[in-house]
Parts: C-alpha cells; sequence; structure tokens
C-alpha cells in the first residue's frame, strides 16, 4: 500500500531509488566520497571549536583582568597611595581595584625549604581561593598555596618562616588550574605589614567584564600618564583576543582542508554519473520514446545523486560526530566543549554542504542525458 502510494504520488524518488539498487557497488563508491568530504568537515570543524572553546574556558576571566605596575622607564618603583586613588576612581564602578606588594623569599618549615613568591595584600579573598578559611580582612597570619603547603608540609595551623620571621599558617589555597599572571599554587600571602618597604609593586584590577577591562586601562594611562610615563598598563583582554583570533583562523583553515575533499567527491560523483548514464543511453532512449518526458527523466537522474548525497552526509555527520565524542572521552578535551551550539551548526552544514555538492555533481550529466534526441540515444 505504502508503495503504490509513493509511486503515484513520486514515481521519479522510487524510480531513482531502484537505479541505485540495482548498481549497489557503483552507488557505494559514489556515496564513499561524500561520506569521507562530510567525516573530515564535521570532524576537522567541531574539533576547532572544541579546542577555541575549551582554551577560552581554560583561560577564564584572565581576559577581565588589568595590571598596572610602574613603568620602566620611570624614576618611581613602587605605586603610593595617590596612584592607587587614581587608579580606584578610573575603575570605579567597572571592577575591584586590588594592590598588591611583591618579593621572592624562602620559605622554611622544620628541615624543609623552597623559594616562593611572596604577596602583601589586605583583601585575598579578591584574588585567591581557599573557601571560606580566607579572611575578608587580612591582618595576620600567612596563607599557604597548594605546591609550597605539599612542598613543606604544612597545613592550616602550623609555622612557617619567611625570611627571618614566623607566621602561623591561617588557610591553605585551593590548587590553581587556570592561567593568571598572579600565581597562587607556589606563592604565600602575608598582611602589608610584614613588608618593611612602603608603597605597591603593581595593582590588579578585575574588571566586571572584558569591555570594562579596556575602558579601565584606558582611564589609567590617561590619568597616570598624562604629562610623563609614570605606569605600565597592561590589559590581558587583548592577550585573549589575539588567541580567539588564532583559534578563528585555525578553524577557518582546517574547514578549508576539508571542504577541498567534498570537492573531490564531487568531481567522483560527476565522473561516476556520467558512467552511469552512458550505459544506460539505451535505457534512457526507451524511455523518452514510450513517452516519459525530459523533464521526468532529469528529475529522475537528479534525485539519484541526491540519494546519494543524503546517504553519504549523513554515514559522515555521524561518523564525525561519533569520532569527536570518542576524542574527547579519551583526551582531556571537556565534553562540555564539544555540544556546543556552533558545532551543531557546523554538523548541518557539512551534511548539507555533501548534499548540496552530490547534487551539482549530477546536474549536467542527468541534462545532457534528458536532453538527448531518443533515435541518438537508442544507438547507444
Amino acid at each position: 500500500m505504502l508503495r503504490e502510494t509513493l509511486e503515484r504520488r513520486l514515481p521519479a524518488a522510487v524510480l531513482a531509488g531502484q537505479n541505485i539498487s540495482r548498481q549497489r557497488a557503483r552507488a557505494a563508491l559514489a556515496a564513499l566520497g561524500i561520506v569521507i568530504g562530510v567525516f573530515a568537515v564535521v570532524t576537522l570543524g567541531t574539533l576547532g571549536t572544541a579546542l577555541q572553546v575549551a582554551a577560552t574556558a581554560e583561560l577564564g576571566g584572565l581576559g577581565n583582568q588589568v595590571i598596572i605596575s610602574p613603568a620602566e622607564e620611570a624614576t618611581i618603583e613602587s605605586l603610593n597611595s595617590r596612584d592607587i586613588q587614581a587608579i580606584e576612581r578610573a575603575a570605579a564602578g567597572r571592577g575591584t581595584v586590588i594592590p598588591l606588594q611583591t618579593t621572592g623569599a624562602t620559605a622554611r618549615s622544620g628541615e624543609s625549604q623552597t623559594a616562593t613568591q611572596v604577596y602583601g595584600t589586605t583583601t585575598p579573598r579578591t584574588l585567591f581561593n581557599a573557601g571560606n578559611s580566607i579572611p575578608e580582612f587580612h591582618r595576620q597570619g600567612a596563607i599557604v598555596g597548594a605546591e609550597v603547603a605539599s612542598s613543606l608540609g604544612v597545613q592550616q595551623g602550623s609555622q612557617v618562616q619567611v625570611g627571618p620571621n614566623s607566621y602561623r599558617v591561617i588557610a591553605i589555597l585551593e590548587t590553581e588550574t587556570g592561567i593568571s599572571p598572579i600565581q597562587g599554587n607556589s606563592a604565600i600571602i602575608l598582611p602589608p605589614n610584614a613588608f618593611t618597604t612602603s608603597g605597591y609593586s603593581q595593582v590588579v584590577i578585575k574588571a566586571n567584564s572584558g569591555g570594562d577591562a579596556a575602558a579601565i586601562a584606558t582611564g589609567v594611562r590617561s590619568r597616570l600618564n598624562a604629562r610623563q610615563s609614570r605606569v605600565s598598563v597592561f590589559s590581558l583582554q587583548s592577550v585573549l583576543t589575539q588567541i580567539e583570533e588564532f583559534f578563528a583562523l585555525l578553524n577557518g583553515f582546517l574547514l578549508a582542508i576539508a571542504s577541498i575533499s567534498l570537492v573531490v567527491a564531487g568531481v567522483s560523483i560527476f565522473n561516476i554519473m556520467l558512467m552511469t548514464i552512458s550505459e544506460r543511453r539505451g535505457e534512457i532512449g526507451v524511455l523518452r520514446a514510450v513517452g516519459i518526458h525530459r523533464q521526468q527523466v532529469l528529475r529522475t537522474l537528479v534525485i539519484e545523486s541526491t540519494l546519494l548525497g543524503i546517504a553519504g552526509g549523513l554515514v559522515g555527520a555521524v561518523g564525525g560526530v561519533i569520532t569527536v565524542i570518542a576524542i574527547g572521552m579519551n583526551t582531556e578535551l571537556p565534553l562540555s566543549a564539544i555540544f556546543v551550539p556552533m558545532n551543531a551548526v557546523i554538523v548541518f552544514v557539512g551534511f548539507g554542504f555533501g548534499v548540496v555538492v552530490a547534487l551539482v555533481g549530477g546536474l549536467y550529466p542527468a541534462y545532457k542525458a534528458a536532453w538527448e534526441p531518443p533515435v541518438e540515444s537508442l544507438r547507444g
């Protein structure tokens, strides 16, 4: 019943399916080119996007940070309270200002010792993470990075010696996995009164967004570098933008390479359709002689190539998705970076591109066969 309905409503599609089933080996070879092309587009395209998403997630809020320090050509070696006030005015409503004192030192506990970076700040919770054990306002004691704590074998409540002074460990920082210019893993955070020098070595601003970071950087330069170059302002948003541009270029390059294989697949279908139609000239001539219109012949042959494109595109798209998921499950590439809307678009575009390539590859041979005079076709 269903077959009769299809033959009555879609005779060209039914005839095209019958023609493909009679020449399965040749049809499989033609579809194989589409499978390979779509598989390459989907695999390389989704992998490139997943890498870009994973890299952006790994960088975290890096693009929202602004680092301010004394300029190399300036005579000042630290930032004073006036500089901090000017920076706070530039960042008002756009981010949080964290002045830092920094120095290098050797930390000891018992017989163990290690080199460490020492930061001085009254608000460590803004930059570092150790749960609720980090105080809102840092007045005394030492907050120890995870690597330093492991090297010295200390824990909360232990004593650690930094330089000539000894401090009680009030918190152990959680291990940091992201990328940041302020690394807490190998650092010890002390209150500012532990430093003998006045002024601040640098200021870190955690902006509310990348746009706010750029605006803050511009505002700080206009306020502090108007007359002379006093400070160096480094907005990490520019670095993040360059990284995103690199991945976008890489993804486009991968898609271009994969698209070449689809073009080759189109040429393959073109050749196979030409060969198939050449062998079926007599059959096509009989159809034309008994009254089948040339448009119906054209429609049938075009549907044949389109069906090959649909079958090859489906197999290639599904195979590409499975391959990328397998790569994510067996590497450190997170699955959350794979299942993003952009990758769904790439899969559908790759499938559609494969169908279009197959359709275009079959158009000329179909047109040539449909418009050939029946007498010439019957001659073979």
